[in-house]
């Protein structure tokens, strides 16, 4: 890994920890949820940095993928508890990060075990660790704590203006004997629940990224393919940036991305959701293995 991939690396990870910051003390209950995604998207980019995916504020039940709309009245509710996941990238170098803050102060066990699940993986994180050992530690702490870790979402490696990579690193013991090597960046990130510890898509999404780009009919399609070529490349991005920064009808909007969906030129991330009424809780940083050293940015 190159110095200067690292500096980039890290100048992502002190965008991300100001980030956290600022959510920790601009989130309260009433909160709207649009306003406060475009005010944390927009201190990142005034440090520097660019999102490198739209900020996550999944809440209870909800493990990932929920960013407001751009006609979103959502507010943070009382009770909440929410994973508030901030990535940032500088030159396409990725840091990847989650916290969850609980308003209705009755999770505090929960929010714990994926805090304690995430410090003794990262504790494991060193070259010829095998992937299976992360997981199998994960699981025993959740576990332990008398909740159930999510089985099929893992964390992942991140390369440049790659958010989700080889290797999966899962957050329960699978006996997957693939290991750690040099010149990887890693995001661990347990999830716990007192659900079933299975998420399942929902209907909604708000997330899409390019997947690749062909010949379009649509004139509001190719619009919008190029615009996400030029300012997102390969990363995620969110309907509400479409709508912000190219100044389409909420019509053309829908009507170009639905034919970049048919013809599959994006994909979508639908939110994950586990049971109602049950809740989730997440704690996720990103690590280099970088000559015999582990760096953790976050």
């Amino acid at each position: 890994m190159e110095k200067e991939e690292i500096a980039a690396y890290k100048k992502a990870g002190e965008i991300v920890k100001e980030a956290h910051e600022l959510s920790k003390k601009k989130l309260k209950v009433g909160t709207n949820l649009f306003d406060f995604s475009e005010e944390i998207e927009s201190a990142i980019k005034k440090k520097g940095g660019f999102p490198a995916f739209p900020i996550n504020l999944s809440v209870n039940n909800v493990a990932a993928h929920y960013t407001p709309s751009f006609e979103s009245e959502d507010v943070l509710e009382e009770n909440a508890v929410i994973k508030v996941d901030i990535g940032v990238h500088v030159d396409g170098y990725i840091c990847d990060t989650a916290e969850t803050i609980d308003f209705s102060g009755k999770q505090t066990e929960m929010v714990n075990a994926t805090k304690e699940a995430l410090e003794a993986a990262v504790k494991l994180v060193k070259e010829e660790t095998e992937l299976g050992v992360i997981g199998e530690k994960i699981q025993k702490i959740i576990k332990g704590k008398g909740f159930n870790p999510i089985q099929n979402l893992s964390g992942h490696g991140v390369q440049q203006y790659d958010a989700h990579t080889y290797p999966t690193i899962p957050n329960i013991a699978n006996n997957d004997t693939k290991v750690l090597e040099d010149d990887m960046a890693i995001a661990i990130e347990p999830f716990a629940t007192d659900g079933q510890g299975f998420v399942k898509e929902g209907s909604q999404a708000e997330i899409f990224q390019m997947e690749e780009k062909k010949p379009l009919r649509g004139r509001e399609a190719r619009k919008i393919i190029d615009f996400i070529e030029e300012e997102y490349s390969t990363l995620p991005f969110a309907e509400r940036w479409v709508q912000r920064d190219l100044e389409m009808s909420e019509f053309s909007r829908k009507i170009g991305l639905r034919e970049l969906m048919q013809k599959k030129c994006i994909g979508a991330f639908p939110l994950l959701k586990e049971d109602e009424e049950k809740t989730v809780t997440q704690a996720e940083t990103t690590l280099l293995l970088n000559e015999g050293k582990v760096i953790r940015l976050y």
